[in-house]
């Protein structure tokens, strides 16, 4: 297929965050438009912020899509609602899923609602390290290549759970 290569930062901490990520990679894999190429480990992560909650399992997938980034957005945020995720909760609270558009090419976009790349991905190792793992030499536009933002984290928070060949 051609079209843009995505990544989608994938996470999830309730009723059973592995079975819901393996959800989720499905139904990337039967967007309209879209290919799942593969993705990453997963990763045990501990939650962000100040709310006590379950650590999280983080990956990351590799699309393929012929679709705009704000209608990617838009099929993200239905799979997410297909899964029982209700938005508008907390910040950083626990999630059913949480999927993020990270890259779309190399678009960079600032619109209402839409940011790409996503504009906290370099502050957190849970999203470093699995995209790391698909692509260690990827370029963020705008931002230059996460290797040397990787370096400034703290990646002994993402512990490997299970090898992408492993799910």
């Amino acid at each position: 297929m051609t079209g843009v290569l995505a990544y989608i930062g994938l996470g999830s901490n309730l009723d059973e965050p592995l079975g819901q990520l393996h959800k989720a990679l499905d139904e990337l894999a039967r967007m309209p438009a879209t290919s799942l190429s593969r993705h990453s480990s997963f990763y045990s992560t501990p939650p962000w912020g100040p709310v006590a909650q379950a650590d999280f399992v983080n990956a990351v997938a590799e699309i393929r899509t012929q679709l705009p980034a704000r209608q990617l957005l838009e099929e993200l945020l239905a799979i997410e609602h297909r899964a029982g995720r209700v938005r508008g909760g907390e910040r950083w609270g626990p999630r059913i899923i949480d999927l993020d558009l990270l890259v779309h090419g190399d678009a960079r976009i600032d619109e209402a609602g839409l940011c790409v790349p996503h504009p906290r991905m370099l502050e957190r190792a849970f999203v470093l390290v699995p995209l790391a793992e698909l692509d260690p030499e990827l370029d963020l536009p705008g931002y230059g290549r996460i290797a040397g933002h990787l370096a400034r984290l703290d990646v002994g928070t993402c512990r490997k759970i299970s090898d992408a060949t492993d799910s």
